[in-house]
């Protein structure tokens, strides 16, 4: 398969006979970082089977409109983090449950996710992640698992360096001190 760049997608995508063409390579180029980065705020696979769904129909609507004044993956982050922390709010709101015990349900979640294959250090790291609040959670899965540069976290967020810097530090002197503490 031809491995198409991102302003060359976006080109074709405004041409009517190659739109869909290009938006199918879009979502095959994206789907699976976005679907990840969409899971690591969600915890849940069919809730993050919704939220990137709910991304890509954002994508397909507002594509025609992307002045490439930023890259097309930072573009498509912000939307997937913007869809995925409505997500969680509007589950807080339909169960009204407040933060700290959202917090204990995306725990349960993680205890009961079917789909997480990972071992006990990584659930423990998950459960140390999810205890941060929401935009320390974010900078520290961005920079630490998908290890974008500050630059890239910053579009997406909208947050000086400087800060996600400082927050990225905070998050991980507070994982630190959780896996210190919480010794199974």
């Amino acid at each position: 398969m031809t491995e198409y760049t991102d302003q060359e997608l976006l080109k074709m995508f405004k041409s009517e006979d190659k739109k869909d063409f290009a938006f199918r390579i879009i979502i095959n180029k994206y789907q699976e970082r976005l679907y990840w980065h969409i899971r690591k705020i969600v915890i849940g696979h069919e809730d993050a089977d919704d939220v990137l769904q709910n991304t890509f129909v954002k994508v397909w609507n507002g594509l025609y409109r992307f002045r490439e004044d930023s890259k097309l993956y930072t573009w498509l982050y912000r939307i997937a983090t913007n869809e995925s922390l409505t997500f969680l709010k509007q589950k807080k709101r339909r169960y009204f449950i407040p933060f700290i015990d959202f917090e204990n349900h995306l725990k349960d979640t993680l205890e009961s996710e079917e789909f997480f294959d990972g071992d006990q250090i990584q659930k423990k790291l998950q459960k140390a992640i999810l205890t941060l609040p929401e935009k320390q959670r974010l900078v520290f899965n961005m920079k630490y698992f998908e290890d974008m540069k500050y630059d890239d976290i910053s579009e997406i967020v909208g947050t000086s360096v400087g800060a996600l810097k400082a927050s990225y530090h905070h998050a991980v002197k507070k994982i630190e001190n959780y896996l210190k503490n919480n010794v199974d």
